[in-house]
């Protein structure tokens, strides 16, 4: 009677292990495919916000060019033509490319 209490809580932590082992790999497989790479893109994004300057030609998200004429920590205000300037949330610019690297060219 002892041994086969002793066999079944053996074999009890065992087949725990093998319950939790396919939860483990899968929660791994979601971090490394789809968590990491999200997290990555808003560090990219968020580093490109706040590197941004006056001068700089910036897209809205909603696809309006312009260059960035007066810059807060929460707003932009974008020239799109030599009269119309439009003022938009931060977090609206899509992407922004530097002045300075433009001149590079």
């Amino acid at each position: 009677m002892y041994q086969f209490a002793t066999a079944a809580a053996s074999g009890g932590a065992g087949s725990i292990v093998q319950l939790i082992w396919p939860f483990v790999l899968m929660f791994a497989i979601f971090y490394f495919l789809l968590i990491r790479p999200q997290q990555k893109k808003q560090k990219q994004r968020a580093s490109m916000l706040n590197a941004m300057k006056k001068g700089d030609k910036a897209v809205t998200i909603g696809g309006l060019h312009g260059t960035i004429v007066e810059i807060t920590d929460d707003i932009v205000v974008l020239r799109v033509n030599d009269v119309t300037k439009l003022t938009f949330d931060r977090s609206a610019i899509s992407t922004s490319i530097s002045h300075s690297t433009e001149s590079a060219e």
